[in-house]
């Protein structure tokens, strides 16, 4: 298993209403609003690398909203 979070900045005043959509992705485990640099951060389990880059590119990213994510693959389990 590949673990991976997800740190999403959104526009103004849209991260309430894009955590349900994020949280409904199959591979989304978890998803919080966080203050700080970022306003949302998504925990993502998936089989493979490259399941990451799908989460991402294809599916968060492609939500009305989002201006910007980083992702960050966890080492350990």
């Amino acid at each position: 298993m590949v673990h991976a979070f997800v740190m999403v900045k959104t526009a103004v005043g849209v991260s309430e209403a894009l955590i349900d959509d994020i949280r409904a992705l199959a591979s989304v485990t978890e998803a919080h609003i966080v203050a700080g640099e970022f306003d949302i951060i998504v925990e993502v389990t998936v089989d493979e690398v490259y399941e990451v880059l799908h989460t991402t590119a294809r599916e968060i990213q492609a939500l009305d909203g989002v201006e910007e994510t980083k992702t960050y693959i966890s080492l350990d389990d």
